[in-house]
């Protein structure tokens, strides 16, 4: 029997080469982005959770470290990729924060919680995101409006973690922010867009006084009251600077009356970040006095009539600074004898004061003296005035203080004349 005979296969043709560019493009992407998702997911250190030293530094910053961080909530068994937002921040990599990955289901041995609950994560968020370490007291996550895009993680992250000046709108700003404050550097810009060189000095000026704080106000709508009129007037979008340190009281309920003063930079000095930092760091070292503060500075809205108000302080205390001037300069030669002048008339009196005042032994009153003072004289007033006052136990009772009329026998004289008798009459009984 012949053997069955074996069908020799036909030449194929190849397909063509057009049909093969597209899944090997495909192939080649997808390896590509397996390799960057294996490499970026490499760069991304998690932390330990069985590391006491490693989990407490991540947690509460009691590491040597120093560093702040930005966590993702993320279990080690999870397969899910890392989410975008979070690496986008990561490779954008201006912020301070240090990255990292951690399982937030992870249950703590001293509290018996995981991680989650004991710092109140909600782990339906997604991304879970918080910031801890350095500068920030617990644990703190980032809310779901700014997990949009890591650029804006990344500006959540520098306002959370970085320093930076406050902004001041109110009055109650200006006192929470700046004026309860040790000492405040307040920026009053002349436009509401600051140049980049005054965010650069502010920023180098943030890392160089850490205890110090500042602030920012737009002046050119805004204008502080009790202040602006001890600095140079504003000029175009020029803008100004000044040191504000407090020298008693505070914003508490039953603290006593915040009292602050100020120290400014010299007439004709342009603002700058040198300029600024040696105004700080004078009053921050005690080598510039600052002058007090009569009354506490408010925000008001710029006007006409407020800009008006502050020029004419600013001219009458020009004013007496020139007359105070010239009285020293001439005190060596002018006579102190009463020529009839408001000058010499003063001069008359300051010499009689002080030559009693010499004489006498007399000391001059303090601000506590002269209160104390007053205290006593209110309370002599109203000592005095309880005496001529009636008391309610001593007014007499509810009715006519006086008795009937018709009790009252009264005679007049045509009376008299009728009955012959030369007196008047009036019986009161």
């Amino acid at each position: 029997m012949a053997p069955p005979k074996v069908k020799k296969p036909k030449n194929g043709t190849p397909p063509p080469i057009d049909k093969l560019i597209i899944p090997a493009i495909g192939i080649g992407l997808a390896l590509l982005a397996y390799q960057f998702i294996k490499g970026m997911t490499a760069d991304l250190v998690r932390v330990n959770v069985h590391d006491e030293l490693e989990l407490r530094d991540v947690l509460f910053g009691e590491g040597d470290s120093g560093r702040s961080y930005a966590v993702l909530c993320q279990d080690e068994a999870s397969t899910a990729p890392i989410s975008s937002v979070f690496s986008d921040a990561f490779k954008e990599g201006s912020s301070r924060a240090h990255f990292r990955l951690l399982d937030c289901q992870y249950v703590l041995p001293a509290s018996g919680k995981s991680i989650a609950d004991r710092f109140k994560l909600d782990t339906s968020v997604r991304p879970t995101v918080f910031v801890s370490g350095k500068g920030v007291e617990a644990p703190t996550q980032i809310p779901a409006k700014h997990l949009k895009t890591g650029a804006m993680l990344v500006k959540a992250l520098k306002m959370k973690l970085e320093p930076h000046a406050a902004k001041i709108e109110t009055t109650q700003d200006l006192k929470v922010k700046c004026l309860n404050q040790p000492i405040c550097g307040l920026l009053l810009k002349g436009s509401k867009k600051a140049p980049a060189y005054l965010k650069d000095a502010m920023s180098k000026l943030l890392e160089e006084f850490p205890k110090v704080t500042f602030a920012s106000i737009d002046s050119s709508v805004l204008y502080v009251k009790n202040l602006e009129e001890y600095l140079p007037e504003l000029q175009g979008e020029e803008p100004r600077f000044v040191v504000l340190e407090k020298l008693s009281g505070s914003l508490d309920k039953d603290g006593k009356r915040l009292i602050t003063s100020y120290a400014t930079l010299d007439e004709n000095t342009s603002v700058s970040y040198g300029t600024m930092s040696n105004l700080v760091a004078s009053v921050v070292r005690r080598t510039k006095a600052t002058e007090k503060i009569p009354s506490l500075p408010s925000v008001k809205t710029r006007t006409k009539k407020l800009v008006e108000e502050e020029r004419q302080k600013r001219q009458r205390r020009k004013e007496q600074q020139t007359r105070q001037k010239e009285k020293a300069s001439n005190a060596g030669t002018s006579s102190t004898e009463n020529d009839g002048t408001r000058e010499g008339r003063r001069a008359e009196r300051d010499r009689r004061r002080e030559e009693h005042r010499r004489k006498n032994n007399v000391k001059e009153k303090t601000p506590e003296e002269l209160a104390e003072m007053e205290r006593q004289r209110r309370k002599r007033m109203e000592d005095e005035a309880s005496k001529w006052n009636v008391a309610p136990d001593d007014a007499p009772d509810a009715g006519m203080p006086f008795e009937e009329e018709d009790e009252y026998e009264v005679v007049y004289e045509d009376e008299h004349e009728d009955h012959g008798e030369d007196d008047e009459v009036i019986d009161l009984d």
